[in-house]
């Protein structure tokens, strides 16, 4: 099936600038996002938008779809920080819930007043998402890029709302409160109610002139690269937050922030517990019975592990220091080898016949009566029935 062709879905020509593929994707964004828009195919449409963008903003990914006219979708597409990464999705772009669509215009564009927008949090929202890293990385510490899509602050006005030039004024209606107080008598005496203002919304200031860019409301769709820094021994579902990387606020008000959450992969052999690590050790019997120093393959460095002789299947040896490193703090927990003694298979005939060698000299018989293990719980009871 044929891919849209993106640069006329985004109303750009093919040598468009990243900029000018920027400002096309926000001006777009703005009109057919599924919360602003009545269109029944708005959710469709935003998510074709939203994948023009997501390759043509991505310079490999462009270079390809101008090559061969399409995007590979099954090596990384639209992963926006390759794989590994949940990306952050638009989700409620305006950033504001259980209002109506004009309340909506009015919170990103600074256009129509109402009741419900005098209600809505100005504040930037706090944004989350994911990365997955292998529980080697976790031993050892990262540091990993990933993209951010983010309502950011508008870089023609720094975020005031107001057009290159120009600037907010004091609101001549509340004189600059963001408030409304009005007095009724009543048989109670007399009563003081505020509200919101409704000429400039409860800021306190009047844009008389809005940005062209972000049409007044002093934020922007942008896509941003962050590193963050993963730090050795970190825990699975751990968060690690980003200052001011979340939605900017309306109009120069706080900034929400990024909250990264750490998965760590499964290991196909070991298990971690807090700090500690712990493994399944295959043993020969002969290992088992004579003992034997192994050297395995740690998560950082390689581990020597001496095995005494007698050890049974489900003892267990421990190596000191040699689990995961214990955040912020110079020292590991413990690698902990559960012993699995393993019985071969088949066998030669040089092998069989020194293991029926070995069964003459312990005298076994292929009908002897099974002597079951008398633990010592078993010991005291027989001493006190006598």
């Amino acid at each position: 099936m044929a891919q849209e062709n993106y640069y006329e879905l985004l109303g750009v020509s093919k040598n468009a600038t990243p900029d000018e593929i920027k400002r096309a994707f926000r001006r777009k964004a703005r009109k057919c996002h599924p919360d602003v828009s009545d269109a029944p195919n708005a959710e469709d449409e935003f998510k074709t938008l939203n994948e023009a963008y997501d390759v043509l903003s991505d310079p490999h990914k462009r270079q390809q779809y101008d090559r061969y006219g399409k995007v590979d979708r099954g090596s990384g597409f639209g992963s926006g920080g390759g794989a590994g990464y949940t990306n952050v999705d638009f989700g409620d772009l305006f950033g504001v819930s259980g209002v109506n669509i004009a309340d909506l215009f009015s919170a990103f564009m600074g256009g129509t007043r109402s009741s419900s927008w005098q209600k809505m949090q100005r504040e930037g929202r706090d944004l989350s998402m994911q990365v997955v890293i292998t529980l080697e990385e976790a031993a050892r510490g990262i540091t990993r890029e990933i993209t951010v899509d983010r309502l950011a602050t508008c870089p023609d006005c720094g975020g005031s709302g107001a057009a290159p030039g120009t600037s907010a004024t004091t609101c001549p209606d509340c004189k600059g409160t963001g408030q409304i107080t009005s007095f009724q008598r009543t048989l109670l005496g007399t009563m003081q109610t505020s509200t919101p203002c409704p000429r400039c919304e409860g800021s306190g200031t009047f844009i008389a002139h809005p940005c062209p860019e972000c049409e007044g409301s002093g934020r922007v769709v942008d896509r941003q690269q962050v590193t963050i820094k993963i730090p050795a021994g970190i825990f699975d579902g751990q968060h690690i937050r980003v200052d001011n990387l979340g939605e900017a606020g309306i109009r120069g008000a706080a900034g929400g922030n990024l909250i990264v959450t750490v998965r760590i992969a499964p290991h196909e052999r070991f298990e971690r517990h807090n700090s500690d690590l712990h493994m399944i050790l295959p043993l020969t019997y002969t290992q088992a019975a004579l003992g034997a120093t192994k050297r395995l393959s740690g998560l950082s460095q390689e581990v020597t592990v001496e095995i005494p002789p007698g050890i049974q299947s489900g003892d267990r040896v421990k190596i000191g220091g040699a689990g995961m490193p214990i955040m912020h703090r110079d020292m590991n927990g413990d690698l902990y080898c559960h012993v699995e003694v393993v019985v071969p298979k088949k066998l030669t005939g040089k092998q069989r016949e020194l293991i029926r060698a070995l069964s003459k000299e312990y005298g076994d018989s292929e009908t002897s009566v099974v002597d079951h293990h008398r633990t010592s719980f078993n010991k005291v009871k027989d001493w006190f029935t006598k």
